[in-house]
């Protein structure tokens, strides 16, 4: 199992980013590399919500749900089908108030498809891409929220 660790401080309060985070269908607002989110569970919101995203790169797609839903502390989702070389995948935030700054914290765990040949493709791609795909979603998000918090006049 591969764990990613990334966080961002982002100007705004917690309320406005988990907001933002948990309006699963308008992730395609400000992750760059979303060309589409879509909710596809009845609720579009809270415990046992999913949504299908279909990727810029017009090829892969995956679908998620939540399964921690704690309003303003902890949110998961987690893989249920993707087209992605991974068997499972779940990412985890968590929020911190820092004066009238947020820090999100992000945990994401995931086991590659293929055994030695999964260990050794994610070694060689598929971290370092993963990680990177992760900081243009958080400057997406930072840039989305923090432009919704801009005072108006």
């Amino acid at each position: 199992m591969t764990t990613l660790h990334n966080e961002i401080i982002i100007n705004a309060p917690i309320e406005n980013i988990w907001s933002t985070l948990t309006n699963i269908g308008e992730l395609d607002q400000y992750d760059p590399t979303v060309k589409q989110s879509q909710v596809i569970s009845a609720d579009n919101q809270g415990m046992g919500a999913k949504r299908k995203v279909e990727m810029r790169d017009g090829k892969n797609w995956f679908e998620e749900q939540i399964t921690t839903y704690e309003p303003n502390e902890a949110l998961s989702f987690e893989l249920v089908a993707c087209s992605f070389p991974v068997h499972s995948l779940k990412h985890t935030y968590s929020f911190e108030k820092i004066g009238n700054q947020t820090k999100v914290k992000q945990v994401m765990k995931y086991q590659m498809k293929y055994g030695f040949l999964g260990k050794i493709l994610d070694k060689l791609v598929v971290k370092r891409q993963s990680d990177k795909g992760i900081k243009q979603f958080f400057s997406g998000l930072k840039a989305h929220v923090e432009h919704q918090n801009m005072p108006v006049g």
